[in-house]
């Protein structure tokens, strides 16, 4: 009879211990449409914001007059995992006729997470097809950037997909936006020479203009040699200002007015998938170097352009291959 009892007993507990897990259960399946909600809010709210940002800063750059001319590319998409895109830093056109002051080769890789970045010397002697030897950045004030992508790739070996111009007024008005109080930077020397800003040395916050300035300076014995080395002074600042949480919120009307004056061939969709692999899963370290590398050019002076840079076509060309593939 105890026995009976006991076993009664057993199973009544048995069968009543369950219900308290199943309420539990109950509960967290009633809250999770309710967090599902929450999430989709949250998510509505920052593609708006950042849509109506980025929108903003196009209409910036539309509203100060700044209006896109295209022009012809014919670099090859090549669909390996990487984006190649030429980086121009050019002047506003004067009688029809851009010059560029900068010139670099940017390369994210998508597979392994890495931006690289090449600096060509502007004043490097080149094989410009169709119109003899000139400085190389002669090539696009020639014939724009095709030109100067096939010279690029008959000289170096470069063959960029894409290229991207960035007027200076848009790179001072995205600085501007981006840091207002300025970027902070260790100005080497005093300078003033052709920059329309005066620097003195020291640490110093710089604006757009000023920050553009610094970059361009070329008036000493360093020559073309120390502005792109302050060039890419300059992107390893901006690098730090961006990987910088404070600036998160100002990122989709700074990318809306670069876009705004940016003059490019490569469509959003690639810009905006480049920018966010890079920004949320890249490597924020960016591999460097300056064409053409130590030991491989000799100064020469040249009947028509002045001094300017000789160079061993076949061992930088090697660099490249080597800098780009590795």
């Amino acid at each position: 009879m105890n026995e009976d009892k006991l076993r009664s007993n057993e199973s009544t507990q048995s069968n009543t211990n369950p219900a308290p897990m199943r309420r539990v259960k109950k509960k967290r399946f009633r809250k999770l449409p309710f967090i599902i909600l929450i999430c989709i809010i949250i998510l509505a709210i920052i593609i708006g914001y950042s849509v109506h940002g980025y929108n903003s800063g196009i209409k910036y750059a539309k509203d100060h007059g700044k209006t896109l001319k295209h022009h012809k590319f014919n670099g090859a998409v090549k669909n390996d995992g990487k984006i190649t895109v030429m980086v121009l830093g050019a002047d506003k056109e004067q009688g029809g006729i851009s010059r560029t002051d900068s010139i670099m080769i940017a390369q994210y890789d998508y597979i392994h997470k890495k931006m690289k970045m090449m600096s060509v010397m502007r004043d490097i002697y080149a094989d410009i097809p169709g119109n003899g030897q000139h400085k190389i950045n002669s090539a696009y004030s020639i014939g724009g950037p095709e030109l100067l992508r096939q010279t690029l790739k008959k000289n170096l070996g470069i063959d960029p997909e894409y290229y991207a111009i960035l007027d200076f007024t848009g790179f001072e008005k995205m600085i501007d936006e981006l840091e207002p109080n300025g970027v902070p930077i260790d100005v080497e020397k005093d300078m003033s020479k052709n920059i329309g800003v005066s620097l003195k040395k020291g640490h110093h916050t710089l604006n757009g203009k000023e920050l553009l300035g610094y970059a361009r300076f070329r008036h000493d014995e360093e020559g073309d040699f120390g502005r792109v080395r302050r060039q890419q002074q300059v992107m390893q600042a901006l690098k730090q200002e961006l990987a910088s949480i404070d600036t998160l919120p100002k990122l989709p009307r700074v990318a809306g007015i670069l876009r705004g004056y940016l003059n490019t061939n490569m469509p959003d969709s690639a810009l905006i998938q480049s920018g966010l692999n890079f920004g949320i899963r890249g490597d924020k370290n960016v591999d460097s170097v300056t064409l053409p590398v130590k030991g491989t050019y000799q100064d020469i002076q040249t009947p028509m352009d002045g001094s300017a840079l000789e160079i061993d076509k076949a061992k930088n060309k090697e660099e490249v291959k080597r800098f780009l593939e590795e």
